[in-house]
């Protein structure tokens, strides 16, 4: 009977323990792609970015090639990813068994054995582990720039690439039989053309020129022919216009180095405003130039050469929507910048911060002139974690612990030239850091930071706080179009205004959303900052010049 006593307790333990299932769930390690380069990387159109487009969310990258590399053998040259991830090596590996598994910041850094060449034919899935999987489909677009120009050239030249021909039309007064070669590059900019027609004083194509061109990314080589004809007709008026708020890009092509008459009005004027010569800009049969001076939200109209009537509106001056911050709104503890009755564009980080403690950005009666109200954003330490006062165009979704998850940008789809803004500041030391990489700030002075962001996301940026999922704004994305910030490092301790300028980085986009933050600790984001450090900011005004 003892025997048996003393076994039971083990039996049920046996039992009990084949019934219990693991249900503690692993954590969530985001797997992110930071950084993505390959061999021959450019910028998609003259004066863009050379980054990858990389989205965070939808885990995919974009990006672009010239001529001098093969899409089917392509090396990664940078490849850097998050949380330690592993790379899962996809089947459009030159040799799967030789990629590196983890992240490298350069080729040269890896081992001799190891082979980061994949085929890029087709869009690439690389598959990053944690915990769990991440699919990132990775695509990669080959630019390839084949150029013909001749003397009194008209027009862009006819290029045919399956059959290897192509047709050139020169102007009535130039002779076939001597014709200067400008450039012939119908391999590519990394291309070779034999024989090279650029070497000589003039050439003759009163008949059909064969040429032999050797491609640069594969070097096959094949016979092209170049045919010359003299234009029947005028040149070309096809144009291309841009209007922004104050100014309108155009664009179109004209004779190989004559420079076309433009002239521009007002709908509501009569008389036509002819734009001197020395403000166009002509490149071989392409034209360019800016139309200055412009009235935002009018019709115009312009004309090229004498031709057909062409019409355009310029953009509104759109304000800044709610920029005074003289609408507030409490909800017990959470101080919301915006008016209760109405639609917010304003929003803070502060439901994070009120779930342990009171908001840190606050309305004030300290304004730059003394009337209405101004935000005092402000940097804390409360209860658990450290806080930057701070204030955005978007919405604060929802909080995750004590951490937030915000809907970065408003609608937007104008051209301000600078955003005014109004500020005084008190900066501390900062003194608290929630991340290790920012550990050596301790014992500096902080920074208060605002920024004016136009983009076009199709979306608002989700903003995630949580280390372990983070994703931040990054200021050099390529769906930036503009951008602007003030960064001060020192206290000011009266209300000063300060214009920041916009550097557009393309000029044929039109913005969908804006961004403009400002936040009492730059490193805020990261948990890093000063106790104590403080920005008043009052009176926005986005400008137009």
């Amino acid at each position: 009977m003892n025997n048996l006593i003393k076994t039971i307790p083990i039996w049920c333990c046996f039992l009990l323990t084949s019934c219990i299932k693991n249900t503690i769930p692993y954590p969530v390690k985001e797997a992110l792609i930071t950084a993505f380069e390959v061999e021959g990387q450019c910028a998609a159109e003259e004066g863009g970015s050379v980054q990858a487009t990389i989205d965070k969310s939808k885990y995919t990258i974009k990006l672009y090639v010239d001529d001098s590399v093969e899409l089917s053998n392509l090396q990664i040259t940078k490849m850097t990813v998050s949380n330690d991830a592993t790379i899962v090596a996809p089947d459009a590996c030159v040799d799967a068994a030789a990629f590196p598994t983890q992240g490298f910041e350069s080729a040269a850094a890896l081992s001799s054995s190891a082979n980061t060449r994949v085929d890029f034919s087709n869009p690439v899935t690389f598959t990053l582990q944690t915990y769990q999987d991440y699919e990132w489909t990775i695509t990669v677009e080959q630019i390839i720039n084949r150029e013909v120009m001749l003397e009194n050239q008209v027009g862009d030249a006819v290029i045919d690439e399956v059959n290897h021909n192509v047709v050139v039309y020169v102007a009535t007064e130039q002779p076939l039989d001597k014709i200067k070669v400008t450039s012939m590059n119908l391999g590519g900019k990394h291309g070779t053309v034999v024989p090279d027609l650029t070497a000589f004083a003039a050439y003759d194509f009163s008949m059909p020129v064969q040429l032999e061109v050797t491609n640069g990314w594969d070097g096959e080589t094949a016979t092209w022919t170049v045919f010359v004809y003299h234009s029947q007709g005028a040149t070309s008026t096809a144009t291309n216009l841009f209007a922004r708020c104050t100014n309108a890009t155009l664009s179109g092509k004209t004779q190989n180095g004559r420079i076309p008459t433009i002239e521009y009005k007002m709908v509501a004027e009569s008389d036509w405003i002819t734009l001197v010569e020395s403000a166009i800009t002509v490149s071989g049969t392409s034209y360019k130039t800016t139309l200055e001076n412009l009235i935002p939200g009018t019709d115009y109209q312009y004309r090229v050469n004498g031709g057909e009537i062409q019409a355009f509106t310029t953009a509104p001056a759109t304000p800044l929507t709610d920029a005074s911050f003289d609408n507030w709104h409490q909800v017990e503890r959470l101080w919301n910048p915006w008016a209760q009755s109405v639609t917010s564009f304003w929003d803070t980080g502060n439901r994070g911060a009120t779930t342990v403690g009171n908001s840190n950005s606050v309305p004030t009666d300290d304004t730059c002139n003394g009337s209405g109200q101004a935000a005092l954003l402000e940097s804390k330490y409360i209860v658990i974690k450290f806080a930057a006062g701070n204030i955005f165009t978007g919405t604060y979704v929802k909080t995750d612990g004590t951490n937030g998850i915000l809907d970065f940008g408003r609608e937007f789809s104008s051209f301000p030239t600078k955003l005014r803004v109004n500020y005084k500041c008190e900066v501390a030391t900062i003194n608290r850091c929630g991340d290790d990489d920012y550990e050596w700030l301790k014992g500096r002075q902080d920074t208060c930071h605002i920024y004016i962001a136009l983009t076009d996301w199709d979306e608002p940026l989700q903003i995630r706080t949580r280390p372990s999922e983070r994703l931040l704004f990054d200021k050099n994305s390529s769906r930036i179009i503009a951008y602007g910030e003030l960064l001060k490092g020192e206290s000011v301790s009266e209300w000063t205004q300060v214009d920041i300028p916009l550097e557009y980085r393309y000029n044929n986009r039109t913005p969908k959303y804006i961004l403009v933050v400002a936040s009492s600790s730059k490193y805020g984001d990261f948990f890093t900052g000063g106790e104590g450090s403080k920005l008043w900011i009052d009176n926005f005004e986005l400008l137009y010049e």
